[in-house]
């Protein structure tokens, strides 16, 4: 039996951050309008599984079935006190304590009295009922910050009798309410599991999920994508960026950056469309086309010789941790039942081609696979199997035995890196920051509606804050059942990356070029100001935005370090030719200087353009834009206008004007001084 236990926790000083995170820490996330007034609960249709239906039927008799629901304007919730339970679970993710700062919130604006608890070092301070009472003072230094210090992460599960007995009576000792589980696919099934028991158990409190995970394989149509994977993603593409840059000064290293994403490999993939590597391997890939390693290990000794003939002696090769999870799949099945002994007897159930692979690895690899297991049934800790040595390796083999027959000349150095821990933690990106206040927020209005066994749901993420949509995705929808520690056992199914997806095939569209020409990019940090701090990351999913400011001095460069607007535009516009996503609407704008004497203007407005032909130039007191043509189709505006943070991170002022240029736009190419070139979205 637990005992409660109030955790006297010392909390972060802020009288010790930097300016960046002091002026982070003072931004109030912006709000869906959904979520600003009183809203009711819109009931969907009744759901099924994602796979093997009656099984997860059979685990959840009490959950299944239940629609997902959406929040819409209108309506009035009672007004009574809640108790609140939250818990963080798994490993971290940027974003996660604005999760629960838009949990406490929501509660302290609708619900004045009520008590907020957060469980300490995961799942396991549910079972001990460790826990610290959530205040303003105390969650104030972790707003917009990054980490999960707040009250930290665990692995542990809630799976066994005794351990749904600990967490019911932690339930009924805090006399909770409502427990939020932020986490991501494991951790969203302990939280179905942790439903449908208080539910079977009569107990009230109620459980919701958060989709967390830097990973990006907890997405559906209704969960657009995990918390975390931009900012992630932004980080690992600033250090690949950097060895790129590297890559090209010295002339003579390939560097191997295997990067963290587990079994699918969505992270790789957004890199490489971010950074335009020399080689990136998706694992997808190789297990559906039935790759081995050799041929992997071909593919990319190929690509080396034939940039030796090009006089080209360095690249940068993108490796998904998960590459060898086939084989790790088919290990975690056999471990789970068999012991590791000398003679080897447990290897004769492997599959040919998985004993084949198993066979040639390293030692030392080897050695990585068998290691114990985690609370989940996995490989301990898969991000630390270095299969970027392992490639490596063999590609010093291969190399050897082509020079020998004169096929390779050049001599091939190679430098391993592992991107993983350095993105879990860092200052959330504004996206992600709002989206995980968003999250919080829903979470907090699933529970006052007395909803049990959702996930909380924010959409529509490519308009503006204020449009985003916000629901409740029924877990067991998500579920499908799968083989864990030689089991079959219900879960949240991963999203793994899909080749027949536009964003892969537009990746796969480009990868001959990048191969072979130096097309590198460097994104630069994660950015909180300036063109690029509003635009979302996420090439793998339809959630393109971007915010940007446009100074109009028209005063030359050389007198004041200002550029013409057209100039201005221009230059914004290549600022993020980087961006290259899958969408093929061409657009065409064509800007023409009229007065470039002109320093202030009177008046403006708003243009809408959807449709051929041109529309009339903008109605400027002194025109300095003269006629736009736009093919395609998508929304551009052009206005004049005091935008407040969640538009405009950085206000820039000129001649006393602010103005913005918002577009769903993820690439374009300056031509000439006025001319844009580029691909539109969505």
């Amino acid at each position: 039996m637990s005992t409660a236990n109030e955790v006297t926790k010392p909390g972060r000083s802020a009288s010790v951050y930097s300016e960046l995170e002091t002026s982070r820490l003072n931004v109030s996330p912006p709000l869906p309008s959904v979520l600003k007034s009183s809203f009711r609960v819109i009931h969907g249709p009744k759901t099924s599984a994602t796979g093997n239906p009656d099984e997860i039927a059979k685990h959840f008799p009490n959950l299944f079935g239940q629609p997902s629901v959406s929040l819409k304007s209108g309506g009035s919730l009672p007004q009574q006190s809640l108790k609140i339970g939250i818990v963080l679970s798994g490993g971290q993710a940027p974003g996660g304590h604005n999760v629960i700062s838009g949990i406490y919130d929501y509660f302290r604006n609708r619900t004045q009295g009520s008590t907020m608890y957060g469980f300490i070092g995961g799942p396991v301070g549910i079972m001990k009922c460790n826990y610290v009472k959530l205040t303003e003072e105390f969650i104030y230094p972790y707003r917009n910050q990054g980490g999960f210090d707040m009250i930290c992460s665990g692995r542990d599960k809630i799976e066994t009798p005794e351990q749904f007995q600990q967490a019911r009576e932690t339930a009924k000792k805090l006399d909770l309410d409502g427990i939020v589980v932020i986490g991501g696919d494991d951790s969203n099934t302990n939280a179905c599991l942790l439903a449908e028991n208080f539910r079977a158990n009569n107990l009230k409190t109620r459980v919701i999920g958060c989709p967390k995970t830097i990973d990006g394989d907890l997405k559906c149509k209704e969960v657009p994508t995990s918390f975390g994977f931009d900012t992630a993603c932004k980080i690992y593409s600033e250090m690949i960026g950097n060895l790129m840059v590297d890559a090209r000064s010295t002339g003579k290293y390939y560097h191997f950056v295997r990067l963290m994403g587990r079994a699918a490999s969505h992270i790789t993939l957004e890199c490489a469309l971010q950074t335009h590597p020399n080689i990136a391997i998706i694992g997808e890939e190789v297990a559906a086309q039935k790759q081995t390693l050799k041929s992997v290990t071909s593919y990319i000794a190929n690509i080396i010789c034939k940039r030796a003939d090009a006089g080209y002696s360095y690249g940068i090769v993108l490796v998904p941790e998960g590459l060898v999870r086939q084989l790790i799949a088919e290990l975690n099945e056999i471990l789970a039942h068999d012991v590791v002994d000398q003679k080897g007897a447990w290897k004769k159930k492997l599959r040919s081609q998985s004993h084949e692979l198993f066979e040639i690895l390293p030692q030392a690899i080897q050695e990585q696979l068998l290691l114990e297991r985690d609370p989940h049934g996995n490989v301990q800790v898969v991000a630390k199997i270095e299969t970027e040595k392992m490639l490596i390796q063999m590609v010093e083999c291969e190399l050897e035995k082509r020079k020998k027959d004169g096929r390779y000349k050049k001599n091939f150095k190679a430098q391993p890196h592992f991107f993983g821990y350095e993105g879990r933690c860092g200052l959330p990106s504004i996206f992600d920051s709002n989206y995980c206040y968003a999250l919080g927020y829903g979470a907090a209005a699933l529970i006052h509606s007395g909803k049990t066994g959702l996930i909380s749901s924010v959409g529509n993420l490519g308009a503006p804050v204020e449009d985003w949509t916000v629901g409740g995705t029924a877990l067991t929808s998500l579920m499908g059942v799968e083989r864990r520690q030689g089991k079959f056992k219900p879960v949240v199914k991963k999203a793994m990356v899909e080749l027949e997806g536009a964003p892969f095939k537009k990746f796969a569209s480009m990868r001959d070029e990048w191969s072979l020409k130096n097309r590198y990019i460097n994104p630069g940090p994660v950015q909180f100001m300036g063109p690029a701090s509003d635009c979302h990351q996420d090439h793998s999913g339809a959630i393109n935005s971007l915010a940007l400011s446009m100074p109009l001095s028209l005063t030359p460069c050389y007198h004041r370090k200002r550029h013409t607007p057209a100039a201005a535009l221009t230059t914004t516009l290549c600022h993020i030719h980087h961006r290259n996503c899958y969408h093929t609407a061409a657009i065409t704008a064509t800007f023409t200087i009229v007065n470039t004497n002109q320093t202030t203007v009177d008046s403006a407005t708003t243009i809408t353009v959807n449709t051929t032909p041109p529309p009339p130039p903008l109605p400027l007191s002194q025109s300095i834009f003269g006629p736009c043509l736009f093919k395609g189709y998508g929304l551009m505006t052009i206005k004049k206008a005091a935008l407040p943070a969640a538009e405009v991170d950085r206000e820039r002022r000129s001649a006393g004007q602010e103005w913005s240029w918002r577009r769903h736009l993820v690439h374009g190419v300056g031509v000439g001084a006025g001319t844009w070139i580029g691909n539109g979205g969505p």
